[in-house]
């Protein structure tokens, strides 16, 4: 692999033998796309500072691994104290959310991890005394337990030096609007309660207010 960098920064590969006509005119090609230059095939090519939030072009995270450089971590804790609930979208590959989960964990703050699938009705799971029925499998009688509120438990239990909790939803792409205004909502019922919603997907660890997503008002 050969990579060729000035004002820009452009992956591609190719023979070992590349002519340095070849060369001109692959820079000449640079933001024209894919582009195949003696005997190799060239990537997209785009300067450094192109890219915006989301875009495509090459960044610093690019060359040093996403998973180790987070420049945005300190507006990521204001916004999380602003907006108190928040839905995040990570990249499908997973494991770069841990960063931003630990940093609200050094700030004080304790978590409550949930999943959307088989949540039931997050009012009363979270707020409210809710029944569970155990899997009977045909065989035993079919039973009927009751569980304390889910968040309020939690809040009894955390230790006087804590900030807050942080009620994490995983798949939170599979509820329903009104569900998510209920999440959105969450904070204010609870003040010490902060809601992180992983709404979907992108390219890059991306976020914005719950809020906005579920299309309630402030």
């Amino acid at each position: 692999m050969a990579a060729t960098a000035t004002a820009t920064a452009c992956f591609y590969y190719s023979t070992p033998a590349v002519h340095s006509h070849s060369v001109s005119r692959l820079r000449r090609q640079q933001q024209l796309g894919t582009s195949k230059v003696g005997g190799g095939v060239a990537l997209r090519c785009s300067s450094l500072g192109d890219s915006s939030e989301g875009g495509g072009g090459a960044q610093l995270q690019d060359f040093i691994g996403g998973d180790l450089l987070k420049l945005d971590l300190g507006r990521w804790l204001s916004d999380v104290e602003e907006h108190k609930a928040l839905a995040i979208y990570p990249p499908h590959e997973g494991g770069y959310e841990g960063r931003y989960l630990t940093r609200l964990r050094y700030q004080g703050y304790y978590f409550l991890d949930l999943s959307a699938r088989g949540l039931g009705d997050p009012e009363t799971t979270l707020l409210k005394v809710h029944p569970v029925c155990p899997a009977h499998l045909g065989k035993q009688p079919i039973a009927r337990w009751y569980f304390p509120p889910e968040v309020d438990f939690r809040l009894s239990a955390l230790p006087p030096d804590a900030k807050g909790l942080v009620v994490w939803v995983l798949e939170a792409k599979v509820l329903s609007k009104a569900e998510l205004q209920f999440l959105a909502l969450l904070p204010t019922l609870r003040p010490k309660v902060r809601v992180i919603a992983e709404c979907g997907n992108w390219r890059k660890f991306m976020w914005r207010p719950l809020k906005d997503v579920a299309g309630s008002e402030a």
